[in-house]
C-alpha cells in the first residue's frame, strides 16, 4: 500500500459535564439522530459509538455520559467511571462546554483528560448570536488558562 492509498481510522471521545450538548454534537457530526437528546441531565448513561467515514478517513466517536460531582449514588459513580474509561484508548478528545457559564463540573473534565496523549479540541455550545467576543463566558483565552 502506498501513501496515496493509505487509510486512517481513529477514536474521538466527546466529553463534558451533563446536559452540555455532547449527544447533540454527535448527532450533528454524523448527520443523523443516533444519540438521544433531552433537556433532562444525564440522559446518556452508557458510552455510545457513532462512525463517520469520509473518503479514506474514518472516525469512531464515543459519546460519553456527563462527568459530574456527586458519587453518593451508585448510578452516578458508574456514569463517571464509564466516561473516564472512554478516555483510555482514544486518539482525540472533544471537550464540550457551555459558553455561557463555567462550573465545578466543567473544571473536572480538563483534570481527567490531561493524561490523554492525543490532541484536545474545545467545542463551545449555545452558539446564539454573539454581539462581541467578550460576551463569551468563558472566552477561548480563558480556556487555555483552565486547561492543564
Amino acid at each position: 500500500m502506498t501513501d496515496t492509498n493509505a487509510t486512517r481510522c481513529g477514536y474521538v471521545a466527546i466529553v463534558g459535564r451533563p446536559n452540555v450538548g455532547k449527544s447533540t454534537l454527535l448527532n450533528h457530526i454524523l448527520g443523523q439522530k443516533l444519540a438521544i437528546t433531552s433537556r433532562k441531565p444525564q440522559t446518556t448513561r452508557h458510552n455510545m459509538l457513532g462512525i463517520k467515514t469520509e473518503g479514506d478517513v474514518q472516525a469512531i466517536y464515543v459519546d460519553t455520559p456527563g462527568m459530574h460531582k456527586g458519587g453518593e449514588k451508585a448510578l452516578n459513580r458508574y456514569m463517571n467511571k464509564t466516561a473516564s474509561a472512554a478516555l483510555k484508548d482514544v486518539d482525540v478528545v472533544i471537550f464540550v462546554a457551555d459558553r455561557t457559564k463555567w462550573t465545578d463540573e466543567d473544571q473536572m473534565v480538563p483534570e481527567r483528560v490531561q493524561y490523554v496523549t492525543g490532541p484536545l479540541t474545545v467545542a463551545l455550545t449555545k452558539p446564539d448570536p454573539i454581539q462581541a467576543q467578550s460576551a463569551l463566558i468563558p472566552s477561548p483565552r480563558d480556556f487555555q488558562d483552565k486547561l492543564p
